[in-house]
């Protein structure tokens, strides 16, 4: 179609084939369609995962999962975009991948029973405690747009509508919320969460080199 998508990705290798452990086979010979960066064309899901690992953040994000909230997908998309140390979900261990567009291969997720488990997890982590921010509009939420963020961190996002749970309420070592004008009360979790983590990397990511992509 003239007006069409255009195809993703690359076709074979053309030429010789380079050596490496990081290069795939396959994808050599069949091409490459997937929807990474050129830097991983034709690398193995193994070998992006690994450097990935070499270069990830101090911040972590989690979402409580009781209702099988279709925004989970999409936040672990946004947390691979941003290359968050770990996706935690928290609650029902199935969740709903579709918004993920299979990033959920190249990220760390891990799964915790409740919130308590999570805040556990996060405090007793090597290099030093992580601290668990609950985002909802909360009397005395800090906010956002003027706190200064910690920079070891987990963003905690309740579910869509009902915000965090009581439980959750009580294990976050503090809440924040994001400053809106209009007429509606919350905005979607997913953008939440997008918000949050952009302002982590806005306080701490280097951006003087080569490793923000820029599409």
């Amino acid at each position: 179609m003239p007006h069409g998508q255009p195809e993703v990705g690359v076709g074979p290798w053309e030429g010789p084939w380079p050596e490496g452990a990081h290069w795939d086979p396959d994808l050599l010979r069949d091409g490459d369609r997937r929807n990474v960066v050129d830097r991983y064309r034709y690398w193995s899901l193994e070998a992006i995962v690994a450097d990935l690992d070499t270069r990830r953040h101090d911040f972590h994000v989690a979402i409580e999962n009781w209702q099988h909230d279709f925004n989970i997908g999409t936040i672990v998309r946004t947390a691979n975009a941003f290359l968050a140390a770990e996706v935690h979900i928290v609650g029902n261990r199935r969740w709903n991948r579709r918004g993920a567009m299979v990033t959920d291969r190249y990220q760390h997720v891990r799964h915790h029973p409740d919130a308590a488990a999570l805040a556990t997890y996060l405090h007793g982590l090597d290099g030093g405690p992580v601290r668990l921010l609950g985002i909802d509009n909360l009397p005395g939420s800090a906010h956002l747009e003027t706190m200064e963020l910690p920079r070891r961190v987990c963003f905690l996002f309740g579910q869509e509508g009902p915000g965090l749970s009581a439980g959750a309420r009580e294990v976050c070592d503090g809440t924040f919320s994001i400053a809106q004008f209009g007429s509606t009360r919350s905005i979607n979790a997913s953008a939440a969460a997008a918000v949050a983590m952009h302002g982590w990397i806005r306080a701490y990511a280097d951006l003087s080199g080569d490793d923000a992509w820029r599409g």
